[in-house]
């Protein structure tokens, strides 16, 4: 199904463009920061992915919650969305895993996308980032994202 809502997603920890606090990456705290969201009258759930196109080896996953009740709008600092299912980052790790890009790659832009979807989907905690995002590009009905920027310098 194509998507067709719009979602507005958003963090009170930075804007859309802007640097990621250090508290959020590997050289941080290593949790997520504040997240809230938009969710379309027709999604009958929600997922989000965090993830990071700049990484040299390829698109990298750095959390996947799916199944995630439309009535939760935001998650808290350090917490995953209420209700959700976790699945495996392209760590092979069913967590959050914060921008941490290779010294010297330069900026790398992390996407934080909301998806809306039609039906729940079928994810546990061993499922991979890859057939995660699979089944929830498959079930979207729509999706908005937040970019943050982070670099590590050599």
């Amino acid at each position: 199904m194509p998507a067709t809502n719009e979602i507005s997603v958003r963090s009170t920890a930075f804007d859309n463009g802007d640097p990621i606090p250090v508290v959020y990456t590997c050289q941080g705290r290593n949790e997520p920061p504040p997240l809230n969201w938009t969710t379309p009258p027709e999604a009958a759930t929600s997922a989000l992915i965090v993830d990071d196109p700049d990484a040299p080896s390829g698109l990298f996953t750095h959390w996947v919650v799916s199944n995630i009740p439309p009535t939760t709008t935001s998650s808290a600092e350090g917490e995953a969305p209420a209700g959700g299912v976790v699945s495996l980052n392209s760590a092979k790790r069913a967590e959050y895993f914060g921008p941490c890009p290779p010294a010297g790659t330069g900026v790398h832009h992390y996407r934080f996308i909301v998806y809306a979807l039609s039906r729940p989907i079928r994810v546990d905690a061993r499922t991979s980032a890859d057939d995660a995002r699979s089944a929830i590009v498959d079930a979207s009905i729509g999706d908005g994202q937040l970019i943050g920027t982070y670099t590590v310098d050599t």
